[in-house]
């Protein structure tokens, strides 16, 4: 493939943690093709993605969310701008056999996207198998493989890792309203958070709360319930996500939920503790020594992890997040 591509279109659709696991498949681009200008379609939910990284040029921000009738509206005026924009190749994730005519309709000479069929072979210049069974940052960088030989195996940021001040553990309780309003609870209650904040802080650790708007419920249930010298409150202290990328980059431990911070954690190399519940932990975190899941040792539901494997909304007992706060305090002091 020439080297010289001026113009390459990335299109990756979902929440922020979304975006981050998608920046090893940017990078590599970049790399390949260190001439050309990346422009990337996504959610405006998600634009705060251009605060991690300067590989990204341009975004062009789409609302496929709402009704049919709009959603498609938006996605044809999504096309117009593609076409005056002029792209030498595009590089599309999702598995919806849609996308594949979509890609076509670009116009693109080079269209990369997964195969989701007879279809999609015959319309896109690189159709790559789907593999799922994988950590989303590879299943993501696959649809490249063909392209170029570089392989970025893990999310990397502008945020440069600090010295961490010893005995701190980072906690970012929260994870996003949108996922919480669609029935996908992803996280423990928030009276098992305030203990776990407590029992750490009675072990000596030096506890730090963070979040941003979506988590004010847990942060100030947290803040009634547990004496205020038992930790540092940086909620709301972080105006933007650069700056929780740096307040998470000073920290020896972070402890969070399955959220968009984890995945920043990740890229910073920071030592990582995640509550998993409904969400598997292996499509969703590196397998190595600095990050470790979470997880109930008691659920016997049978289909855990069920979110988007078996269902879009969890169920009514979860099972899956019945983790105490004592299990978490000793997972993360044993294993520092």
């Amino acid at each position: 493939m020439n080297k010289n591509l001026k113009n390459i279109l990335v299109i990756n659709f979902g929440g922020l943690g979304d975006e981050i696991l998608f920046l090893p498949t940017i990078i590599s681009l970049k790399k390949e093709f260190p001439k050309a200008k990346i422009t990337l379609v996504l959610e405006n939910r998600s634009k705060g993605i251009t605060s991690l990284t300067d590989l990204i040029n341009e975004t062009i921000t789409v609302d496929i969310k709402s009704g049919n009738f709009k959603k498609y509206t938006n996605l044809l005026c999504l096309l117009v701008k593609i076409w005056a924009r002029h792209f030498d190749m595009v590089v599309s994730s999702g598995g919806n056999k849609l996308i594949s005519i979509f890609l076509f309709l670009t116009f693109i000479k080079e269209k990369c996207g997964y195969n989701t069929g007879k279809l999609s072979e015959f319309l896109l210049t690189k159709a790559v198998p789907l593999n799922k069974n994988q950590y989303a940052a590879r299943m993501y960088h696959d649809l490249i493989r063909e392209i170029t030989s570089i392989n970025t195996e893990l999310p990397e940021i502008n945020v440069i890792k600090k010295n961490a001040e010893p005995n701190t553990v980072l906690i970012h309780p929260g994870v996003s309203l949108m996922s919480v309003r669609k029935g996908m609870i992803k996280t423990i209650p928030a009276n098992i958070w305030a203990e776990v904040v407590d029992k750490l802080a009675d072990r000596g650790k030096r506890v730090i709360l963070a979040g941003g708007p979506d988590d004010k419920d847990v942060i100030e249930y947290i803040s009634q319930k547990v004496s205020s010298d038992k930790y540092i409150n940086m909620y709301g202290k972080t105006k933007n996500l650069k700056e929780l990328a740096e307040l998470i980059a000073k920290a020896e431990i972070f402890l969070c939920s399955d959220s968009a911070p984890l995945h920043i954690a990740v890229s910073l190399g920071i030592r990582t503790f995640a509550i998993f519940g409904s969400t598997d932990d292996k499509k969703l975190i590196p397998q190595n020594q600095l990050v470790t899941p979470i997880k109930s040792s008691d659920c016997n539901c049978g289909i855990q992890p069920c979110l988007w494997e078996h269902r879009s909304t969890t169920c009514e007992t979860l099972d899956c997040l019945k983790i105490t706060s004592d299990e978490i305090v000793e997972i993360v002091t044993k294993n520092i």
